[in-house]
């Protein structure tokens, strides 16, 4: 049965006819990659709220299906580009504020179901903006440099728990297990390799390889850690509204409002980065996309899962693969979609070690701080845009330092801020980027000494 679960997609793949190579170990890269992204928060949610093994089964489960349906409708009818669908930092982060400051004083059930109403009226919202036109405006305000200081953060955020994961913390138990590390780092280093061989093909499907070598490695050693519990069915459909009837909470709902305006950045930095890897839109998607973004968190709240956003680092997976082609993208999408329907196959596949999920992902994600060095290279990096980037980056990531326990005193709505350094730098950012005058910065030239060319343009003209 093993092998047969392994061999599923291309099974699937075969019988749709599918029989090019090239698609078929694309198709099956954008599988691993959506899937990896995809199976670490519904498995860290669900133990940091006491769930049995059953019911984390089956949240990832409903994740599962939700991100492989609304990848396929943002793809046809959003953005129309192979951009992830993932979980939300945003959201995860709710779902810890709140299991911290139980704001519903009732337990954590009541917590969820206050954050699936939180979602539906997220997504209501995400639909008013897009048809309002509201996202035009807010593009506006994303300069390069706005750009470049939210994909240095996001690195920067992300890091710790990259280098953790790979590293195994806590895997095994307490402490680092040294054998999950050199495995770890062994698939990580093998993933490297492949990324940057001659042959086209090992390159572009350096991901896949990577992962599924470290994941044979993690088995052969025997670090796996499979879910073992009896399955009531061989199919099912994801159950709707798992967690119970949604339920009103002030403090979720308010949140929640402010989840979905900072989201919009997402959004935006999302489709202008990978826009720059594959192909220059012929006309502006922000309110189409925005549109599937409020049905997607609709889905998610009705679904009983977390929410979604369209995943910026899909640059980096496409920087590292080389592939921009939407069709690999539309069926490995909807293999995440199928799959969600067979019970054994989502736990089979939420059994990946998660210390080689990071490991084959470390080049995809450190290719961000290319990007967003990039970013910074297209804007004149004179004295007011360079006090810009470090006040930024110094707040940002020292934000992120901030013990948690620490902001569980605050009012929700500013701990879900707070706790986050990625939100509260990109915001300081924009902040000064709007509000320090342009005649700052013609001063600044103003006192520049005149270089040679100047000079003898002057002279030229007293002459």
């Amino acid at each position: 049965m093993l092998q047969d679960i392994c061999l599923l997609p291309i099974y699937v793949m075969n019988s749709l006819g599918f029989y090019n190579m090239k698609l078929t170990f694309s198709s099956i890269q954008w599988f691993i990659f959506i899937l990896a992204g995809s199976v670490v928060a519904p498995l860290a949610i669900g133990e940091a709220f006491g769930l049995s093994l059953r019911e984390i089964a089956g949240f990832v489960q409903r994740t599962f299906f939700v991100i492989g349906l609304v990848s396929i409708i943002q793809n046809i009818f959003g953005h129309r580009m192979p951009i992830a669908e993932g979980p939300a930092v945003l959201w995860w982060g709710v779902f810890l504020v709140f299991l911290g400051l139980n704001g519903t004083n009732n337990g954590t059930n009541d917590v969820l179901q206050s954050i699936e109403l939180g979602l539906m009226i997220s997504g209501l919202l995400f639909i008013l903006l897009s048809v309002s036109n509201i996202i035009q405006h807010v593009k506006k305000l994303f300069t390069p440099i706005v750009t470049g200081t939210y994909f240095i953060l996001l690195v920067a955020q992300i890091s710790g728990p990259f280098v953790k994961g790979i590293l195994g913390v806590d895997y095994k138990g307490p402490g680092i297990d040294w054998r999950v590390s050199v495995t770890a780092i062994f698939t990580a280093v093998i993933t490297i390799i492949f990324s940057k061989s001659r042959l086209k093909w090992v390159s572009s499907y350096s991901v896949l390889f990577g992962m599924l070598i470290g994941w044979g490695l993690f088995a052969l050693f025997k670090l796996t850690e499979p879910h073992e519990f009896e399955l009531d069915k061989w199919i099912q459909i994801p159950e709707v509204l798992a967690w119970g009837m949604p339920k009103a909470d002030a403090g979720v709902i308010a949140t929640s409002i402010f989840v979905t305006l900072l989201l919009l950045v997402n959004i935006i930095s999302s489709i202008d980065v990978v826009e720059k890897v594959t192909r220059p839109l012929s006309k502006p998607v922000y309110n189409p996309s925005g549109i599937i973004m409020g049905i997607s968190q609709i889905l998610s709240g009705f679904f009983s899962t977390i929410g979604f956003v369209p995943l910026s680092y899909t640059a980096g997976f496409i920087m590292t693969t080389k592939m921009k082609e939407r069709l690999p993208f539309i069926i490995g999408s909807f293999l995440i979609l199928l799959i969600s329907f067979f019970p054994f196959v989502t736990v089979f596949f939420a059994s990946i070690p998660t210390p080689v999920a990071y490991a084959s992902m470390l080049l995809a994600f450190s290719n961000m701080i290319g990007i967003g060095i990039r970013e910074y290279s297209q804007t004149d990096l004179n004295e007011r845009n360079l006090f810009i980037i470090g006040i930024s980056l110094m707040i940002g990531i020292g934000t992120m330092f901030i013990p948690t326990e620490v902001v569980a005193t605050f009012p929700p709505v500013i701990a879900s801020i707070v706790n986050n350094g990625l939100i509260v730098g990109v915001l300081i950012c924009m902040l000064l980027d709007q509000l320090m005058s342009k005649k700052t910065e013609r001063f600044t030239s103003s006192n520049k000494k005149p270089d040679k060319e100047e000079l003898l343009r002057s002279e030229a003209q007293m002459d």
